[in-house]
Formats: structure tokens, sequence, C-alpha cells
């Protein structure tokens, strides 16, 4: 089926604008069972890129992060390819009105990610990619950067709190890198590697919504990836992944044996 990747992101984007930027600092917020927070725009957000994507693709279901956990099963578990939504990924930033989130879109399809839409209504960056084709910001190509910057003069985005406790006791007590930042959108932190904006990242605990567009942005940029046990990050599964990455494959590579 040919996915017209343009008119998604003028799907996201006008949902964004819509329902995300008018109750940004304006939203009350609910706690779900697993303590994550969850907003009307979440829910409402997802409602209607729901409704429009099956208006231009009824064969393909969708997997939202506001859903049950059977639903999600047995969307993934379409054979006509399913789209991976998170509505608004970095939830918690939203609600007490910190300008660091998006709308984070995939496409699996026979169990390969085909394309990864992420957009920050913020900033109006629109990070995308498709397999084999890529990727691109505001419609420029999209390469991380090359330049061997050593690992003790990065930035790094580590979120310590999903992190085995004695990984984060290691590193917080000797550090590898130059400053480090946890900035709460997974998404974005990403694709901010595939920028070169920051340059290595660690986090525990990715969903598949997590981290289903983002990963393939960074590959298609040239970045590099992996599981703490050195796989890949991908899998068209709801298993939650421990990640690292970097803007090239040798910085990753002292990152993984400076952090194991």
């Amino acid at each position: 089926m040919e996915i017209d990747i343009q008119e998604l992101i003028q799907i996201i984007k006008k949902v964004a604008k819509q329902e995300l930027l008018p109750r940004f600092e304006k939203v009350s917020k609910e706690y779900k069972l697993d303590g994550s927070i969850i907003t009307e725009a979440d829910t409402v957000t997802q409602q209607r890129l729901q409704e429009l994507l099956h208006q231009s693709y009824p064969e393909i279901s969708l997997l939202g992060e506001e859903m049950s956990e059977e639903v999600q099963l047995q969307a993934l578990a379409n054979k006509n390819g399913v789209w991976i939504l998170d509505p608004i990924d970095g939830t918690s930033n939203f609600s007490h009105g910190l300008p660091y989130y998006c709308v984070s879109l995939a496409l699996i399809e026979d169990g390969v990610l085909r394309l990864g839409i992420v957009y920050d209504p913020e900033r109006d960056e629109c990070f995308y990619a498709e397999k084999g084709r890529g990727a691109f910001l505001n419609s420029k190509r999209l390469n991380a950067p090359d330049y061997a910057t050593p690992l003790n003069k990065t930035i790094a985005g580590v979120d310590f709190k999903r992190l085995p406790a004695d990984m984060a006791a290691r590193i917080a007590s000797n550090p590898p890198y130059a400053s480090q930042r946890s900035l709460g959108s997974i998404a974005l932190d990403w694709c901010w590697v595939a920028t070169g904006r920051i340059q290595v990242y660690l986090h525990g605990k990715h969903n598949l919504w997590d981290y289903a567009a983002c990963w393939l942005i960074l590959e298609e940029a040239n970045g590099a990836s992996q599981t703490l046990d050195g796989d890949c990050v991908f899998t068209p599964t709801m298993d939650h992944k421990f990640a690292m990455a970097a803007v090239t494959k040798e910085l990753l590579e002292d990152w993984y044996q400076a952090a194991s």
C-alpha cells in the first residue's frame, strides 16, 4: 500500500495545532495505575488521529498508548499493518507547562518499520523518515554529525530513574561525559541525537510507542543505537527496552564500554 508521508505530516500538524497547543499550560491531569500522567489532550489527540488515519487507510490498525494492552496486542497482530501512536510523548512536561513534548507516529508492516514521524509543535519541527529513503527535519536532509567528538566532551541524555541501580550509581559517581540532561521526551531525545544536539543517550523501559518512530529516524540519519545487551532496539513486540544511542557507531562503542 502506498503511504503519502507528507499527507500524514499535515494530519499530525493539524491535530497538534488544534488539540495540543490550545491546551498547553491549561490542562488538568490525572494519574494512571502505573503512576504516569494522562491528560484530556492525550485522549482527544489519539481519538482525532485515529479517526483521520482510518479515513485514509482503513485497513491499517492503530496501537496507541492510551489503549488497553488487549487492544494493543490485537492491533499489533493485524496483517495489513499497524500505526504506532504516542499522542503526547512527554505528557509530564506538557501537563506542567514545560515546552518539550511531541506527537510520535510510526508504521509497522510485516514486522518492519516503514516510516516514522515525530512532530514538536512548540518549535514547529517535524522529524521524519521512511525506510531506505533517509531522514529529514522540516524537509531538510538529516544526518547525524560524524565528527569525532570524544566521549568526555559530549552532552549525554541520561534518565537515571529507569536504569539499573548499580549502573545509575556508577555513571553518576564517575560520569564519562562532559554534561548530562534528562529532558523528558524519549522520541524528541532520539531525534535530538540525530541532529547532534545530544551526542549520547541512555534510558530504560522504552515502550514500543516511545521509540518506534524515533528509532527509524536515527537509523536513517546514520546514527547508532542498541540495547544494553548489544541487540537491535526495535522489535515488533510490546517488550520494554533499555536503550542507548549515539551520533556515530564509534561513539556508541565508547559509550557502551563506559556505561557497562
